[in-house]
C-alpha cells in the first residue's frame, strides 16, 4: 500500500514559546518498498512516525495510505517501538494475539494466526512463556509477530533494534529482512545507524536538523543479500555519513 505524505508540518507550543519540529515533509513511500528514515537526535522521526499512524495530528499537510486520508488510528499500520511494549502479564502467544482479541476475533482463530507468526519469527517453542523469560532479540521478534498478526499494510518501526547489542542486532536485521520478503508489507524504518540504514533499505530519507525537513532521497540499488564488507556498500555508507555529517543551519 502506497503512503504518500503532503506539506506535513508539526508545532509544539510550551510556555507560551512555539517551536517546529516538522517543516513541510514531502515524499512518497512505495508499496512493498522498506525505506529508512535517517536524521539528527531530537529532528522529529518519531513524531513523524507518530503522524502517519495517526497517534498524534500534524499542524498542517495530510497522510494518504492507499488513497485514504489518514486521520486516525488505522489496523492499516503498526508500530513497533524501541521497548517492545509487551503485557508482562501474558504470555507470548497472547501478546501476539493481542490485536486480534481487541477486533473481537475468537480465540480459536486468534491463536492459530499468532501461532503461525510465532513460527515465522522461529520462536514456535516458546508461546507458554513470559516476555521476562526472554532475551531482547526474542522480546523484539514478539514485537513484531504482533504487529504482523494484525495484517496492516504498513510496518512502523521506531529504532527496534536500538537497544540491543551488536551481535543481536546484526541478527534480527537479517530476519526481519526474511520476514519482509515472505510478507511483503511496505516497511518505514527510523535508526540512528546508517549502515543499518544502507543494509535493510530500498532507499534512505535523510532529515535536516530540527525541524526537520527532507535533505535528500538516497536509492539504495545494491543487490541483496548485502555484504557489508564490500567495496559497493562501502561507497553508498561513505555517501549517506557525509549527508549526515554536513553542517546544517539551524
Amino acid at each position: 500500500m502506497t503512503l504518500v505524505l503532503e506539506d506535513i508540518s508539526k508545532d509544539f507550543e510550551q510556555r507560551n514559546i512555539r517551536s517546529s519540529a516538522l517543516l513541510s515533509i514531502n515524499l512518497e513511500v512505495g508499496e512493498k518498498e522498506f525505506t529508512c528514515i535517517l536524521g539528527p537526535s531530537g529532528c522529529g522521526k518519531t513524531t513523524l512516525l507518530r503522524i502517519i499512524a495517526g497517534l498524534e495530528k500534524a499542524t498542517t499537510g495530510k497522510v494518504i495510505l492507499g488513497g485514504s486520508i489518514v486521520t486516525g488510528p488505522t489496523s492499516r499500520t503498526a508500530m513497533i517501538f524501541q521497548d517492545y511494549s509487551l503485557f508482562p502479564w501474558r504470555t507470548v502467544l497472547d501478546n501476539i494475539a493481542f490485536g486480534l482479541e481487541m477486533k473481537g476475533v475468537n480465540e480459536e482463530e486468534r491463536h492459530k494466526v499468532a501461532s503461525h507468526y510465532l513460527d515465522l519469527i522461529g520462536l514456535c517453542g516458546f508461546g507458554k512463556n513470559f516476555p521476562y523469560e526472554l532475551s531482547g532479540g526474542m522480546r523484539q521478534r514478539v514485537a513484531v509477530a504482533r504487529a504482523l498478526a494484525i495484517d496492516p499494510a504498513v510496518l512502523l518501526m521506531d529504532e527496534p533494534f536500538g537497544a540491543l547489542d551488536a551481535q543481536t542486532r546484526n541478527m534480527l536485521q537479517k530476519q526481519l529482512l526474511e520476514i519482509w520478503d515472505k510478507t511483503q508489507k511496505t516497511v518505514l524504518f527510523v535508526t540512528h545507524s546508517v549502515d543499518e540504514a544502507v543494509f535493510m533499505s530500498d532507499k534512505i530519507i535523510v532529515l535536516t536538523n530540527r525541524p526537520g525537513t527532507v535533505k535528500e532521497v538516497v536509492n539504495i540499488d545494491l543487490p541483496r543479500p548485502r555484504d557489508r564488507t564490500s567495496q559497493d556498500f562501502a561507497k553508498v555508507r561513505r555517501y549517506v555519513l557525509g549527508l549526515i555529517d554536513e553542517p546544517q543551519s539551524i
